[in-house]
Protein backbone atom coordinates (compact mmCIF):
# COMPACT_ATOMS: atom_id res chain seq x y z
CA UNK A 1 0.00 0.00 0.00
CA UNK A 2 1.00 3.63 -0.34
CA UNK A 3 2.85 5.17 2.57
CA UNK A 4 4.16 8.69 3.01
CA UNK A 5 6.18 9.02 6.20
CA UNK A 6 7.21 12.49 7.35
CA UNK A 7 10.02 13.23 9.76
CA UNK A 8 12.08 16.17 10.97
CA UNK A 9 9.52 18.27 12.78
CA UNK A 10 10.07 19.74 16.20
CA UNK A 11 10.48 22.86 18.26
CA UNK A 12 12.70 25.64 16.92
CA UNK A 13 13.31 29.24 17.90
CA UNK A 14 12.30 32.11 15.62
CA UNK A 15 14.92 32.60 12.95
CA UNK A 16 15.96 28.97 13.13
CA UNK A 17 15.88 26.21 10.53
CA UNK A 18 14.40 22.77 10.13
CA UNK A 19 14.48 20.19 7.36
CA UNK A 20 11.48 17.96 6.86
CA UNK A 21 11.69 14.67 4.99
CA UNK A 22 8.97 12.54 3.47
CA UNK A 23 9.79 8.99 2.43
CA UNK A 24 7.35 7.46 -0.03
CA UNK A 25 6.63 3.83 -0.81
CA UNK A 26 4.06 2.04 -2.92
CA UNK A 27 4.09 4.61 -5.72
CA UNK A 28 6.23 5.33 -8.77
CA UNK A 29 7.70 8.28 -6.95
CA UNK A 30 9.42 9.92 -9.90
CA UNK A 31 6.12 10.41 -11.72
CA UNK A 32 4.33 12.19 -8.89
CA UNK A 33 4.10 15.86 -8.04
CA UNK A 34 5.10 16.09 -4.40
CA UNK A 35 3.90 18.78 -2.09
CA UNK A 36 4.13 20.04 1.45
CA UNK A 37 1.05 21.49 3.08
CA UNK A 38 0.47 22.84 6.55
CA UNK A 39 -2.47 23.31 8.83
CA UNK A 40 -2.48 25.53 11.88
CA UNK A 41 -5.18 25.23 14.56
CA UNK A 42 -8.42 26.76 13.38
CA UNK A 43 -7.12 27.34 9.86
CA UNK A 44 -7.49 25.60 6.54
CA UNK A 45 -4.75 23.39 5.16
CA UNK A 46 -2.56 25.38 2.78
CA UNK A 47 0.12 24.59 0.25
CA UNK A 48 3.63 25.66 1.22
CA UNK A 49 5.68 24.07 -1.55
CA UNK A 50 5.33 21.75 -4.51
CA UNK A 51 7.73 20.07 -6.90
CA UNK A 52 6.71 18.41 -10.13
CA UNK A 53 8.11 15.25 -11.67
CA UNK A 54 10.25 17.55 -13.79
CA UNK A 55 11.48 19.36 -10.64
CA UNK A 56 9.64 22.62 -11.28
CA UNK A 57 8.81 24.24 -7.96
CA UNK A 58 6.03 26.44 -6.65
CA UNK A 59 5.77 28.44 -3.43
CA UNK A 60 3.24 30.88 -2.00
CA UNK A 61 4.49 34.36 -1.20
CA UNK A 62 4.37 33.63 2.54
CA UNK A 63 7.33 31.23 2.34
CA UNK A 64 9.08 32.25 -0.89
CA UNK A 65 12.76 32.85 -0.26
CA UNK A 66 12.67 31.01 3.08
CA UNK A 67 11.53 27.49 2.17
CA UNK A 68 13.05 25.18 -0.43
CA UNK A 69 11.54 21.94 -1.65
CA UNK A 70 13.68 19.28 -3.29
CA UNK A 71 13.38 15.65 -4.22
CA UNK A 72 15.68 12.64 -4.51
CA UNK A 73 14.11 10.11 -6.84
CA UNK A 74 16.79 7.54 -5.98
CA UNK A 75 15.59 7.59 -2.36
CA UNK A 76 11.88 8.19 -3.04
CA UNK A 77 12.12 11.14 -0.71
CA UNK A 78 11.04 14.77 -0.80
CA UNK A 79 12.52 17.40 1.47
CA UNK A 80 11.45 20.79 2.77
CA UNK A 81 14.25 23.04 3.99
CA UNK A 82 12.77 25.77 6.15
CA UNK A 83 14.91 28.77 7.07
CA UNK A 84 14.21 32.00 8.91
CA UNK A 85 11.27 30.38 10.64
CA UNK A 86 8.59 32.57 12.17
CA UNK A 87 6.01 31.83 14.87
CA UNK A 88 3.32 31.96 12.18
CA UNK A 89 4.97 28.94 10.52
CA UNK A 90 3.79 26.84 13.46
CA UNK A 91 1.54 24.09 12.12
CA UNK A 92 1.27 20.43 11.34
CA UNK A 93 3.10 19.84 8.07
CA UNK A 94 1.78 17.19 5.69
CA UNK A 95 3.41 15.50 2.73
CA UNK A 96 1.28 14.98 -0.38
CA UNK A 97 1.72 12.91 -3.51
CA UNK A 98 -0.34 13.72 -6.58
CA UNK A 99 -0.60 12.14 -10.04
CA UNK A 100 -3.10 12.35 -12.86
CA UNK A 101 -2.99 9.65 -15.50
CA UNK A 102 -2.62 11.15 -18.97
CA UNK A 103 -4.48 8.20 -20.42
CA UNK A 104 -7.44 7.74 -18.10
CA UNK A 105 -7.60 11.06 -16.29
CA UNK A 106 -7.76 9.19 -13.02
CA UNK A 107 -6.28 11.18 -10.14
CA UNK A 108 -4.18 9.54 -7.47
CA UNK A 109 -3.65 11.58 -4.31
CA UNK A 110 -2.10 10.51 -1.03
CA UNK A 111 -1.29 12.15 2.31
CA UNK A 112 1.17 11.51 5.07
CA UNK A 113 0.25 11.54 8.75
CA UNK A 114 1.80 14.92 9.42
CA UNK A 115 4.62 16.24 11.56
CA UNK A 116 4.38 19.09 14.05
CA UNK A 117 6.52 22.18 13.60
CA UNK A 118 6.50 24.67 16.45
CA UNK A 119 8.34 27.98 16.20
CA UNK A 120 8.60 29.60 19.60
CA UNK A 121 11.09 31.18 21.93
Amino acid sequence: QVQLVESGGGLVQPGGSLRLSCAASGIIFSTYTMGWYRQAPGKQRELVAAITSGSSTNYPDSVKGRFTISRDNTKNTVYLQMNSLKPEDTAVYYCNADYVSRWSGVKYNYWGQGTQVTVSS
